[in-house]
């Protein structure tokens, strides 16, 4: 996908702030986080915030029919004042969406604002194929579906509405946002935003809808709307499950829970520094995010080593049957998902020590317990920076038992390996929507790593990292004996 140089990233700030009306300074003063909420809450409509689903979805139909009118270049024009809006407002969000839900790291949350603003692929992607024959010509070309409901997890509140919204509206649809009712707030200010930036850069209003007080309710109003032609849904199964149940088409993220396996060929030092990375990310409450690692048991000793030298505390086995009790609500039979205490989901990880008496620095950013394969953490996705070490006698039990762990969601794995033929291996028992070899798990998120980026990874539906031609439809064009110039 063509990238914006941080010229014309700068360029386009500027033109959107003469539109809007708004002073670009990178060291602004802000509103504290608290106070943003606060007038968040106190200005619920407008700016695409409608007070019911079906006003909501009505002035996204006729949003819709008005872009359609637009073309490629007017959406190009929309996606950059988008893109340049978010890059502005990104700490901002952040700092809201902390505020209101209590997870991860506001740093975590700038990072992965800027990643979708930047690296999510806009009308790009729709670019046309065509194929010339003795026959003729065969065009295949990208049509809108029209308005798209989506549902969208209070773990990446902003990341998901703005990753979404650009891949929605370069496919050329308009958008109604059923929100979680967690992360409201600061999802509805998002969408004010949003819907500001698109009238800046020349498109209609409230091309992106929501209401101020989601519900379960009206997630399934939203579900079942006539009007109302596609579904994308981030969240969990229960939301997944309740989609599928409705006529429409669906695109569904569903739940993961990544192993990362480390082999006797790996750069073991960098190893551990990925994976504390990785793991500690927003506090581990990404669903692409390390959640269990797997070692070969020669290179174990010097992996945890790494591990506690970039950013870990590795657990005393006491100490490990003390935090237990913490972080579980219900530990369960073995080789069974456990019951986390929804209290530490999310949450930093000296605020889980000192529930155990261990005082650390903010800079110890990820919890590690050396466990037995069949510990309820290695198959649970805890959300939390608290990661579940085991050991095995050699790679291909490792493979094994990642497989089963991941418990067949096919979301997203990793090896650290320097052995091609054992890369290969993993990444066809895997078979996962992400694969990563030898970085940090968010590299298959365009982070460090090449290609694009996407908070809607629909494993359950097939559909992979969502993009524009994920909500496109594919409309062929053949022309008989014709338009074959060479």
């Amino acid at each position: 996908m063509a990238t914006l140089s941080e010229q014309q990233i700068q360029d386009i700030i500027e033109r959107v702030n003469l539109r809007i009306g708004t002073v670009a300074n990178g060291q602004g003063a802000k509103l504290r986080a608290e106070k943003q909420l606060e007038a968040a809450e106190q200005v619920e409509l407008g700016d695409g915030i409608y007070g019911a689903i079906d006003e909501a979805v009505a002035a996204a139909r006729r949003a819709f029919l008005h872009y359609q009118r637009q073309g490629l270049e007017g959406r190009k024009a929309i996606i950059a004042s988008v893109r340049a809006s978010m890059l502005e407002n990104a700490e901002r969000l952040a700092e809201m969406a902390h505020a209101e839900t209590g997870l991860g790291r506001v740093t975590d949350k700038i990072l992965k604002n800027r990643l979708v603003t930047t690296r999510a692929p806009g009308p790009e992607d729709l670019e046309l194929e065509a194929v010339t024959g003795d026959q003729g010509m065969m065009v295949t070309e990208f049509a809108p579906y029209g308005v798209v409901g989506a549902i969208t997890p209070t773990t990446n509140p902003t990341s998901t509405i703005i990753n979404n919204t650009i891949s929605i509206v370069s496919a050329g649809n308009a958008v109604v946002f059923n929100v979680h009712p967690s992360a409201k707030a600061v999802s509805a200010e998002n969408i004010r935003l949003l819907n500001r930036a698109i009238q800046a850069g020349g498109g209609p209003p409230d091309l992106v809808t929501a209401i101020p007080n989601p519900t379960i309710d009206s997630a399934k109003e939203v579900m079942n709307h006539p009007d109302v032609a596609l579904l994308l849904v981030t969240g969990g199964p229960a939301v997944v499950r309740e989609a599928m149940r409705t006529d429409k088409v669906v695109i569904a993220a569903g739940p993961g829970n990544p192993p990362a396996v480390v082999d006797q060929t790996a750069d073991v030092d960098k190893a551990g520094r990925d994976i504390v990375a990785g793991a500690s990310l927003d506090n581990n409450i990404i669903c692409v995010d390390e959640k269990t690692t797997i070692a070969v048991d020669t290179i174990a000793d010097r992996l945890v080593r790494s591990m506690a030298q970039n950013g870990a505390y590795v657990l005393k086995e006491h100490e490990l049957k003390r935090l237990e009790r913490v972080i579980f609500q219900e530990m369960g039979p073995p080789r069974k998902p456990g019951v986390i205490n929804p209290a530490f989901i999310g949450k930093n990880a000296g605020v889980i020590l000192a529930e155990i008496g261990i005082q650390v620095g903010d800079d110890v950013r990820l919890v590690v317990a050396e466990v037995p394969q069949e510990h309820n953490l290695v198959w649970t996705e805890q959300m939390m920076p608290v990661l579940p070490v085991v050991r095995v006698k050699d790679v291909e039990r490792a493979i094994e038992l990642a497989v089963k762990s991941e418990h067949g969601f096919r979301h997203t794995a990793s090896i650290h390996s320097t052995n091609v033929q054992t890369i290969t291996n993993m990444a066809l028992a895997m078979n996962c929507s992400i694969f990563v070899a030898n970085g940090p798990n968010y590299a298959g998120l365009g982070e460090g790593g090449e290609g694009f980026s996407s908070f809607s990874i629909a494993s359950p539906t097939g559909h992979g990292l969502t993009r524009p031609r994920s909500f496109s439809r594919e409309r062929r064009i053949t022309v008989v004996g014709a338009l074959r110039i060479v």
